[in-house]
C-alpha cells in the first residue's frame, strides 16, 4: 500500500525532516542530508528538519561529565548535553548554505519550545511558532536542534531518552504540518528484528495503536513518546532511511480501510531484553498492600511494567513485577525500606511480544502463541495482555528462538 504525503487533506504546504545520530555522524553524511533536504524544499514544500546529535556524542558528554563530578546537577547535564544537537543543526545549516541555499539552524528554546520545569526529562507545555513561521515566509529552511525546550525560568531543558522524535512530531503537530519524516539507520518498521530474523517483512503501513504497543515492547525504530504525541494529535509519521530513497513506512489510523481482509491478525514480533524481574516474598496479604508498594515505586519515577501476584498462602502473598535495568539500583533502595520481606532479582529474563489489531477479532491467538513457544520447550513466567497485545517474560537465552519461532508460526515470514 502506498500512500502519497502531498495528498494530505486540511494541512499546510509544510513537511518536518528528522535526522537521527547516525544520518549526521560526519560531514559526508551531513552533506547528504543536506542534499535530501534541499530535494525537498524544492517540491515546492517549506522545510523544517529536527536533527540529533552526531553519533555518540551525547555518549562522550555523559562520560565527561562523570570525570569532572560525581553527581552532576541535572540542570548542568541538560546544558551540556543540548551541545550535541546544537552543533549538529549549525554544521547542517553551513552545508545547505555551502550549496547556495537560505538556512538557519535554531536551538530548541529559540524554535519555541517551552517546557515544564523537569530537567533531563521535561515535557513539552507549548511551542511560540512564530519564530519558526517567520523565517519560512522568508523562503529559509529551518533547522531545529532536537531534545531540547527552555523552561519558564529561561533554563535549558532536555526531553530525554528519544527526545529529538518528540521534538520533531510536537513541531510538526504545531505547524499543521502535512507529515512528519523520520530519518533514521533503517528502511521502515519491520515485522520483527531484521537483525534476528532475516525473513522479517518491511511494513508499508501501521496504526497509530500497533506503532505504540511495539515501541513500548522493545521496538526501536521510533521512541514512545514520540508515538503517544503522534496519537493524540494526529501527526502522520513516514518512518524510511537516510541513506536511501525508498519508501518506508507510514505511521497513520484509518490506512487499512479498503484491504483490511488482506492484513494478517498479527502485525509484528517484538522482543525487550531491558528489563529485570523483581519479587517480593513475605507480603502481608490485606487491602492496600499493592497499593502502598506501587505508590512508593511512582513516586521515584520508577515504571513498572507486568505484575504478577501469587495467591496467598498462610495471610502472605509474592508480587512479582518487572522494571527497567537502569531503576534497579533505586528500586533496591525503596524496597529496602518495607519491613519483614524478602526480595530477589533476576536479570536473566527477557521479554517477547505479539502485536496486531486483528487478534481483538481472532480468538485463539494466545492459545496459538502459547503452543508455538510450548513446542520449543520455552517455560512462560509472566504473562500480559492488552486487546492488541500478548508479551510473555521467559529466559534471556531462549529470547531469539521465541521471536523466530513466533514470527515463523504466525506466517510473518517472507
Amino acid at each position: 500500500m502506498k500512500i502519497d504525503g502531498s495528498k494530505m487533506r486540511g494541512k499546510r504546504n509544510i513537511i518536518i525532516l528528522k535526522f537521527g545520530g547516525t544520518s549526521v555522524g560526519d560531514a559526508d553524511r551531513i552533506k547528504k542530508v543536506a542534499d535530501k533536504i534541499i530535494s525537498a524544499s524544492l517540491e515546492a514544500n517549506r522545510v523544517v528538519a529536527v536533527v540529533s546529535a552526531m553519533g555518540d556524542t551525547t555518549d562522550k558528554l555523559v562520560d565527561l561529565a562523570g570525570e569532572v563530578s560525581s553527581g552532576p546537577s541535572r540542570r548542568e547535564m541538560d546544558m551540556l548535553l543540548s551541545t550535541g544537537e546544537r552543533v549538529s543543526g549549525a554544521l547542517l545549516a553551513m552545508a545547505i548554505q555551502e550549496k547556495g541555499y537560505d538556512c538557519i539552524s535554531l536551538t530548541g528554546g529559540q524554535a519555541g519550545i517551552v517546557t515544564d520545569e523537569g530537567y533531563s526529562n521535561a515535557k513539552i507545555l507549548y511551542i511560540k511558532t512564530d519564530r519558526i513561521l517567520k523565517e519560512l515566509k522568508k523562503g529559509r529552511i529551518v533547522i531545529i536542534a532536537g531534545f531540547q525546550g527552555i523552561n519558564l525560568r529561561g533554563d535549558i531543558t532536555t526531553l530525554g531518552r528519544g527526545g529529538s522524535d518528540t521534538t520533531a512530531v510536537a513541531i510538526a503537530s504545531a505547524l499543521n504540518a502535512k507529515y512528519c519524516e523520520i530519518y533514521t539507520d533503517v528502511e521502515g518498521v519491520y515485522s520483527t528484528d531484521p537483525n534476528v530474523v532475516c525473513g522479517a517483512v518491511k511494513l508499508d503501513a501501521i496504526s497509530y495503536d500497533e506503532m505504540l504497543e511495539l515501541a513500548s515492547c522493545g521496538a526501536k525504530v521510533l521512541h514512545l513518546r514520540a508515538v503517544e504525541f503522534a496519537k493524540k494529535h494526529n501527526v502522520v509519521l513516514h518512518i524510511r532511511s537516510s541513506f536511501n530513497d525508498i519508501e518506508g513506512t507510514w505511521v497513520m489510523d484509518n490506512y487499512k480501510k479498503d484491504n483490511r481482509m488482506e492484513r494478517p491478525v498479527i502485525t509484528g514480533v517484538t522482543y525487550d531484553v531491558g528489563e529485570v524481574k523483581v519479587s517480593i516474598f513475605g507480603l502481608e496479604d490485606k487491602p492496600g498492600i499493592a497499593a502502598d508498594l506501587f505508590g512508593r515505586l511512582a513516586k521515584e519515577n520508577i515504571n513498572v511494567d507486568l505484575i504478577v501476584q501469587n495467591v496467598s498462602e498462610k495471610n502472605f502473598a509474592v508480587i512479582s513485577f518487572t522494571v527497567r535495568n537502569e531503576n534497579v539500583p533505586l528500586a533496591e533502595k525503596v524496597l529496602s525500606k518495607i519491613e519483614n520481606v524478602r526480595v530477589e532479582i533476576d536479570s536473566d529474563i527477557a521479554k517477547v511480544s505479539i502485536i496486531g489489531a486483528g487478534m481483538q477479532t481472532h480468538p485463539g491467538v494466545a492459545a496459538k502463541m502459547f503452543k508455538i513457544l510450548a513446542e520449543k520447550e520455552i517455560n512462560i513466567e509472566m504473562i500480559s495482555t492488552s486487546p492488541i497485545r500478548i508479551s510473555c517474560v521467559i529466559k534471556r537465552g531462549e529470547i531469539k528462538e521465541a521471536v523466530k519461532t513466533l514470527h515463523s508460526g504466525f506466517g510473518l515470514s517472507r
